[in-house]
């Protein structure tokens, strides 16, 4: 059964870090894969995990600018003990993908940690060569396929969890499983990005009913809104002004308490969601600062999108139609037909 979207009382907040979530974890028996683990929020993931003795591997598109990245955390932390590795992959080239995955599969690890982190934005409609359209098929068709392939290695594990970076972003749209790819409406950068970031909600409500069966279990999150990651370079500085999330001189604005975070906070619940104890026996859920977060039902829906500026202070919670177990069914399908992938055991 899917763990109840209730706040479980984690004793961390919005202005926890991954530091402070991670503290007194054992990690030095794991493997974990991050991808987009070379800039932002899940550079931070990488090294909070590594610094804790797991074994990170980071897929990356330019492995010039993450080996540099890499170099720099290990050279804060502790050397002798931080184990990072690079490996290419390209989440918009499916061949990639699947050459990646191949390449982990082939070494016969196990793999215990899965967080799929990479993302795009608000991007000018371009599609890849399967004709998707690009955010839903980097922030949720290639995690998909990327998943599948290395199921074995995650069933391996005895164990195993994987984690889906979403955003309160998905409150801008449901998926539409008739035209995800916008063939037939008007595009519209941010309907395309919410329709991804529900997507990946979705995915992982319907993983985690596949997968507790091999012990693994899923999990999505909003990890708070992190201003000058390259999450953000397809946004004009005029936009950001816009949304407040800046001050007079264009710095960002930095508060918790209206989910305005920094990189070691908005790093916090992806590696909660990785790691904490707290969460053993759970699944299936959207989570917030550090916690499972509260269910949005759906009247109050349109009431929670009248407050769309992050400094406005966005009250937390999921939107009932991005957890919802017949429209996971319908997106997994769907996935399954466009990237031609399923499980392999």
């Amino acid at each position: 059964m899917r763990t109840e979207q209730t706040p479980i009382g984690s004793g961390f907040g919005a202005a926890s870090t991954a530091t402070d979530v991670i503290r007194g974890i054992d990690l030095r028996d794991k493997t974990a894969v991050v991808t987009g683990g070379y800039a932002g929020i899940g550079l931070e993931t990488v090294r909070a995990l590594a610094d804790a003795g797991a074994t990170v591997i980071i897929p990356a598109r330019d492995k010039t600018k993450a080996a540099a990245a890499i170099d720099r955390i290990i050279a804060a932390g502790q050397p002798g003990r931080m184990r990072v590795e690079l490996a290419d992959m390209d989440l918009m080239d499916p061949k990639s993908v699947d050459a990646f995955a191949k390449g982990f599969l082939d070494t016969g690890r196990p793999l215990h940690i899965l967080i799929n982190n990479a993302g795009i934005m608000a991007t000018p409609l371009t599609r890849d060569a399967r004709g998707c359209e690009s955010q839903f098929a980097t922030n949720h068709l290639g995690h998909f396929q990327l998943t599948l392939r290395l199921w074995p290695a995650l069933a391996r594990a005895g164990g195993a969890r994987v984690v889906s970076v979403s955003s309160w972003g998905h409150r801008f749209s449901p998926l539409d499983p008739e035209d995800p790819n916008f063939a037939h409406r008007s595009y519209d950068r941010w309907l395309a990005y919410g329709q991804s970031k529900t997507a990946n909600i979705l995915f992982a409500v319907k993983l985690d009913e596949i997968g507790q069966a091999a012990g693994i279990r899923a999990f999505s999150l909003h990890p708070g809104t992190i201003v000058g990651t390259d999450l953000s370079r397809h946004i004009s500085l005029e936009d950001l002004r816009r949304t407040g999330v800046l001050d007079e001189q264009d710095r960002p604005i930095l508060d918790a308490s209206r989910g305005l975070k920094t990189i070691q906070q908005g790093a916090a619940t992806n590696v909660w969601c990785a790691t904490s104890p707290n969460l053993a026996g759970r699944g299936g859920v959207y989570c917030e600062n550090s916690d499972i977060s509260p269910l949005i039902p759906a009247e109050k829906e349109e009431e929670m999108r009248k407050v769309s500026r992050p400094s406005e202070g966005r009250p937390n919670g999921v939107f009932a139609y991005a957890v919802d177990p017949v429209m996971a069914n319908r997106l997994w399908t769907l996935s399954e037909e466009l990237t031609g992938v399923a499980i392999t055991p």
